[in-house]
């Protein structure tokens, strides 16, 4: 890969990681390079959104930025296609509100307007003919140079919090239930379509599967998700938000929960609990402590001793070592940034050291 060196044995590392077969961690480490080709680069993570009227501007911003950066350990160039998180429900509705750094789909309808946008995928939906022109774009673009991410379509119920609105939601929770798990029985196979139909795209440009999190899988991967559960009880969670998590890891080969801040936690023993899930992904949210805070030792704990893998992305490099030192390097993805090529070599040295 143009812009990543030993690409043959990441891919070998991601498999055993996959396989729970590695004593070692993955360590997926950016810096940027001490010689760059350019002072300045443009690229940004909203420029699929930014330029959608030339998006090829998008990827010229994109490979000026991973000409200059190293990706070293089980780092890669991952051009995802992001549209926002949660893109489906603009695939639903034909609503996507972008500010130039953030996007939102929340467009409240009422239950029959939905009922009746949910009976099938309009194919000339404008967010959805765009998403699959990007894949076409970036896919011929990406091989042999990058991967190409898949993009953040969103959690089952997350999109019918956009569809109806948060409060909404939370109200028809007690009084509609029948009619949410309808719904969410619906978006759920429209999810589905959805990622086939795009995944169809880009293995036809790629090997394996990637998406924002920056895990690459050689099968079909997905980081599942439910932002909206931070708003109701364990109970609820169980029955409308397990059952759908459990259904989406049992049709895609592998998947890592992105647990979403403290306001998740109460959730933890559920999700331990659904055997298709791979992992976990902490996420402790805007003001809390950094993944690599003693903070989370005890939940760290709790996910490894459930056998699951562990994923941490956004960690402090100076504080690597001794996070290893109080949790299990086995089964744990961790992603740093490196302001130097010293101190990034520095760390993929130590984690050669360790023992396994």
């Amino acid at each position: 890969m143009l812009y990543k060196e030993c690409w043959e044995e990441t891919k070998s590392q991601y498999e055993k990681w996959w396989n729970k077969e590695l004593k070692k961690p993955l360590l997926s480490i950016n810096a940027p390079k001490k010689f760059r080709r350019h002072q300045e680069y443009e690229w940004n993570g909203w420029d699929l959104l930014r330029e959608k009227g030339d998006p090829e501007k998008a990827v010229d911003n994109f490979e000026a930025m991973a000409e200059d950066f190293l990706f070293l350990g089980e780092s890669y160039p991952n051009l995802w296609l992001n549209l926002g998180p949660g893109v489906m429900a603009a695939y639903i509705t034909g609503f996507l509100g972008f500010s130039g750094d953030t996007a939102w789909f929340e467009h409240p309808m009422e239950w029959d307007d939905i009922e009746k946008a949910l009976i099938s995928l309009k194919q000339d939906n404008e967010w959805w003919v765009y998403t699959k022109t990007l894949a076409h774009l970036i896919g011929k673009r990406s091989q042999g140079k990058f991967l190409t991410g898949m993009t953040d379509l969103g959690g089952i119920m997350d999109i019918l919090a956009s569809l109806r609105g948060t409060e909404n939601l939370l109200y028809d929770l007690i009084d509609q239930p029948e009619r949410v798990i309808n719904a969410m029985d619906r978006i759920l196979e429209l999810w589905h379509i959805c990622y086939d139909e795009l995944n169809n795209i880009l293995s036809q440009y790629m090997e394996g599967t990637s998406a924002w999190m920056g895990l690459w899988c050689p099968t079909k991967w997905y980081p599942i998700q439910c932002d909206f559960s931070v708003m109701i009880s364990p109970e609820m969670f169980e029955k409308f938000v397990a059952p759908y998590l459990r259904e989406q890891a049992r049709r895609l080969d592998h998947t890592i929960y992105h647990w979403d801040g403290p306001g998740e936690i109460p959730h933890l023993d559920i999700l331990l609990d659904i055997d298709e899930i791979d992992g976990i992904q902490w996420v402790p949210g805007a003001g809390n402590e950094n993944v690599d805070s003693e903070a989370w030792l005890e939940l760290y704990e709790r996910i490894q001793n459930k056998g699951k893998l562990l994923v941490l992305n956004g960690a402090d490099p100076e504080k690597i070592s001794w996070l290893f030192e109080r949790i299990s390097p086995e089964g744990v993805y961790v992603s740093v940034y490196c302001d130097s090529e010293d101190k990034a070599y520095e760390l993929l040295e130590w984690r050669e050291k360790l023992n396994g």
